[in-house]
């Protein structure tokens, strides 16, 4: 048997009555992915094929290609992106995300609050 960590993190405190969900998550090519949303709680994913753009509030956005795990703290941070970064093929990943007893897994933000915390994005390049 053998095993490769490829992802080590420290989550943030996780309630009594959290539940897990695991998902596998596939865009088409050139597909911007979710809006900007929050997750109640923390999620680990990994990219299984293709390239996926990951930004979080308060830090550049990055490509993380095939064979490379990311995470978030979930709580109040923005995800503002995880679209596919290639127009040429799809992108598929898997992600376990924690959720708080009664919150959506997944929680999507207004224009409002977005131009409200507008100062907290990092700055972005093209």
């Amino acid at each position: 048997m053998s095993f490769t960590v490829v992802q080590e993190a420290k989550p943030p405190f996780i309630p009594p009555g959290a539940h897990a969900m695991t998902v596998v998550v596939e865009y088409p090519p050139g597909d911007p992915g979710t809006l900007p949303h929050r997750h109640p709680g923390p999620a680990f994913g990994y990219v299984l094929e293709g390239e996926m753009v990951f930004e979080l509030e308060g830090e550049p956005a990055r490509v993380v290609r095939a064979g490379e795990a990311f995470w978030e703290p979930g709580g109040d941070v923005i995800h503002y992106q995880d679209g596919n970064n290639r127009d040429d093929i799809p992108v598929r990943f898997t992600v376990t995300m924690l959720c708080e007893p009664g919150k959506p897994m997944i929680d999507l933000v207004d224009s409002e609050e977005l131009a409200q915390r507008e100062n907290r994005r990092a700055p972005r390049t093209n």
